[in-house]
């Protein structure tokens, strides 16, 4: 009762009755204060606190009010939170940056809220543009407080200290959490991800505040945090066009049935081809026709949707192209806005040329000065052999390689195979060697009971010579990593033109391995291509040095667009949609934790 007279006082005092202060300074009585109150409160009513018109705008609050409702707030239990009293993420950060100005507010001054908080505010609710979730940066509470400091200046009333400091420690809270999402992601990759090993480290968010950075303007600066890559801003784009779509009612959905192919005729066409002009693989303006009726036109189109679905673009619509058309637009919607996460995790410097792998693609495109200079076709690893997710730097190729199998793959592949034929070794070409030292000696493999040697007692070291039928083809490309991952060639060129190319036990096979050396060659004058080629024809083992190494990025992406603007859905095929999707849809509070780096906090959610 006394804190609350108190306050009362010293609202008194500061703004309708300066005349009060040396009375007020008088006053040692505890019986004076309250009586003193009381009268006044039965005599003027509450309209005594804004007697002066003068005196009607937000209280200018001296440093160490703010100090006290500062550590009130942010002492505030867990248990003691509730809607209108969120959870603070950056107790420490906020705490010593209002130490640090003397405990001013940073988003609230006498007149109301500065410019910057009016554009965070409305950053904040445009956060579903980028996949972001606007909630998790207190939005509903900041937008209580603002429309109540709003109307106490509009009814010419103070607003509550408390209440202003709470605002002010929102916003900024809001700022470092939203700032942070938008720069290193709102999930930790490699809580969702163990093999995702590319991504930014934390950042020392609380250095943005220090730097004052954003005083210019909230808007661009943010817009500065975000993804430079022209490809987060294409997927951007397409999260918008598809919100659309979905306000717009989506698209109908197409009963089962047998395959329908061109010539066909039945009703179901009619969905078709409608669930095709909503996402403009029809253009339904080009071409009359008649809607029941499968004509060429609807083939394209169809054709177009499998091309951007990663099936067989074959222009049929049977179980795996039904299956993709009838996939709902929120379940698009959500594949994007994982991929827009991705994005987030990716360092913003890719290197003025690189290699990268889109493994949900099986695609590889050699990008120089932001533009595509090669392109071709990729095997990946099978799910239970998956390709991880990292970057190196690509230093050497070799012509005609040695393959030193792997021992997972000699125990797991080639010893069933061996068993069943003594002769596969010789007829393959590979050589066995009694233990893995370079001076191992050889051992001839019918000399060996294979029944015998198991997976605990597997001492051979098993080499493929260089040759046509070699496992890595003619030329493998080399950026040594942990995961013993390298690009190559193979000899089954048919795999390249399967839709879905999962087939290797973790590296990439290439689909012009030619074409990638001669460019990674091309400042070499010591190979041409011509030496290239005969180099390869001799059939001798030969590294080369890459004069100017070659940043490789692995990267995953299950939705994307192309620089035409064609928006791709690829297969999860390593099934690392579903726990990034749940580690978003989470609440930040139940999900958030740190992550030293440097001693400084990762403000990312975990699954």
């Amino acid at each position: 009762m006394r804190t609350i007279l108190m306050k009362f006082l010293t609202m008194l005092r500061r703004f309708c009755l300066p005349e009060m202060l040396q009375f007020h300074d008088m006053i040692k009585s505890k019986v004076y204060v309250y009586t003193v109150v009381v009268c006044l409160i039965a005599i003027f009513g509450t309209e005594l606190i804004c007697a002066s018109p003068g005196n009607c705008l937000a209280a200018k609050i001296a440093p160490a009010e703010f100090k006290y409702f500062l550590e009130r707030r942010l002492n505030i239990k867990d248990t003691d939170i509730s809607a209108l009293s969120p959870y603070i993420y950056y107790h420490s950060v906020i705490s010593s940056f209002y130490e640090k100005c003397d405990f001013k507010p940073l988003w609230t001054i006498d007149t109301g809220l500065t410019p910057q908080a009016e554009q965070l505010v409305h950053s904040i609710e445009e956060a579903e543009l980028d996949g972001l979730i606007s909630e998790d940066y207190h939005l509903s509470q900041i937008k209580t407080l603002i429309d109540d400091f709003k109307e106490a200046l509009l009814q010419r009333q103070s607003f509550d200290l408390e209440k202003q400091v709470d605002l002010d420690i929102l916003l900024t809270d809001a700022f470092l959490l939203f700032s942070s999402h938008l720069l290193t992601g709102r999930v930790v990759p490699g809580s969702v991800d163990s093999t995702w090993l590319f991504f930014n480290p934390p950042t020392d968010i609380a250095s943005i505040l220090n730097s004052n950075a954003y005083s210019n303007g909230i808007e661009s600066f943010l817009e500065g945090l975000r993804p430079v890559h022209s490809a987060y801003y294409r997927l951007r784009n397409a999260l918008q066009h598809y919100s659309y779509i979905q306000k717009k009612g989506g698209w109908p959905s197409i009963p089962p049935g047998s395959s329908l192919k061109i010539g066909d005729v039945h009703d179901r066409i009619d969905k078709i081809r409608k669930r095709l002009i909503v996402t403009e693989d029809i253009d339904p303006h080009k071409h009359s026709f008649k809607p029941t009726e499968f004509d060429e036109s609807l083939m394209k189109g169809v054709q177009q949707f499998q091309v951007r679905h990663g099936i067989e673009p074959d222009g049929v619509v049977g179980l795996s192209t039904l299956i993709a058309m009838n996939v709902p637009v929120e379940d698009r919607i959500r594949q994007i806005e994982l991929n827009l996460e991705r994005w987030r995790w990716i360092p913003r410097d890719l290197g003025s040329r690189y290699i990268l792998v889109n493994i949900a693609d099986y695609s590889l495109a050699v990008v120089e000065n932001q533009a595509t200079v090669l392109e071709m076709r990729v095997v990946v690893g099978k799910a239970y052999r998956r390709t991880p997710v990292f970057s190196e730097k690509m230093k050497y190729l070799v012509l005609n390689p040695f393959w030193t199998i792997p021992v997972k793959i000699a125990i797991e592949d080639k010893l069933p195979i061996i068993r069943k034929n003594p002769l596969y070794l010789t007829q393959h070409h590979i050589k066995v060697f009694g233990n893995w030292g370079e001076d191992a000696p050889e051992i001839n493999p019918v000399t060996i009971d294979w029944y015998r040697v198991t997976s605990t007692n597997f001492p051979y070291r098993l080499r493929q010579d260089p040759g046509p039928s070699n496992a890595l083809g003619r030329i493998k490309f080399m950026f040594p990593n942990k995961f013993s991952v390298y690009l190559h060639d193979t000899p089954q060129r048919g795999l390249f033109k399967r839709a879905s190319r999962d087939f290797s036990s973790g590296c990439i096979r290439i689909e012009k391995p030619v074409e990638l050396a001669k460019y990674l060659l091309q400042n070499d004058p010591q190979w041409s291509s011509q030496k290239i080629k005969e180099t390869i024809e001799s059939g001798v083992a030969t590294v080369i040095r890459i004069k100017d190494p070659i940043p490789v990025h692995l990267l995953y992406w299950t939705a994307w667009v192309t620089e035409t603007g064609t928006v791709h859905f690829g297969t999860d095929i390593y099934d690392r949609d579903p726990p990034l999707s749940r580690a978003i849809k989470a609440k930040l509070k139940d999900t958030f934790h740190y992550i030293p780096a440097d001693n400084l906090p990762d403000l990312r959610a975990t699954n």
